[in-house]
């Protein structure tokens, strides 16, 4: 029995599915938030006032405080982009699916598929630069589809 898993992803979020080989529905298997990304997120929305890194010093101007969060940023999404090959590579070795799509943000899917196993590499169906993580349910099969470009 042909078992697809899809994951769909950026660096904030994934979400892996397992998809029916007939109708195409998605069966979500797991969630995955990158704990960071959201911490991230809250210091530049202003969330964290007054924490380091901020940018405002005693002087008043902003400097050059935010630069060094590039590196930094990218060391998370390596991190978060390994953490969801073990995933994979673990249940393709485990023979849980023989069948991969990867639809997610540019950044992460750069990221992803050089972790990914020679086993894992092998199964991959297809990858997609698209970041589908905000759809829910009908929408997100619709745009699952829409990517793969499959009839509904």
């Amino acid at each position: 029995m042909e078992k697809t898993w899809v994951l769909v992803a950026n660096a904030e979020r994934a979400r892996c599915f397992q998809r029916d080989a007939t109708h195409h529905t998605l069966t979500e298997l797991n969630d995955f938030v990158h704990p960071h990304a959201s911490l991230a997120g809250e210091a530049q929305g202003g969330a964290l006032t007054g924490a380091a890194g901020k940018g405002h010093g005693r002087t008043g101007h902003a400097g050059t405080q935010f630069e060094p969060h590039t590196p930094a940023q990218a060391k998370e999404r390596d991190s978060f982009a390994r953490q969801l090959a073990d995933y994979l590579n673990e249940a393709v070795a485990a023979k849980r699916c023989n069948g991969l799509v990867l639809i997610a943000s540019s950044p992460m899917l750069g990221e992803l598929r050089p972790c990914l196993s020679s086993a894992a590499q092998k199964v991959v169906q297809s990858a997609v630069v698209s970041d589908l993580t905000r759809y829910q349910g009908p929408e997100l099969k619709k745009r699952v589809d829409d990517a793969l470009r499959l009839p509904d």
